[in-house]
């Protein structure tokens, strides 16, 4: 059942990611390219969450994860803080 939630989850950011960029492309509103870069890099993190928990069991990819994740948040947070229109 976890391996269904986990795929579930990287596919609803992926079709974010999707989505978000998509209207990017329609209406250049930068915060919405800001939001799609998040939400991309929200589903590297999905994966690397799939990775860690179903198939490398041996090792811990808990530090991988939370990089991803703060690396996925950073574009959210420069759109978020210094963008202005």
């Amino acid at each position: 059942m976890a391996a269904v939630i986990y795929t579930l989850c990287a596919l609803t950011a992926l079709a974010c990611a999707y989505l978000l960029l998509r209207s990017y492309v329609v209406s250049r509103h930068r915060l919405l390219l800001w939001s799609g870069l998040c939400f991309s890099g929200m589903f590297i993190n999905n994966i690397i969450l799939i990775v860690d928990r179903l198939f490398y069991t041996a090792g811990d990819l808990s530090t991988m994860r939370l990089v991803a994740a703060l690396v996925a948040l950073l574009p959210l947070l420069y759109g978020l803080v210094w963008e202005d229109e």
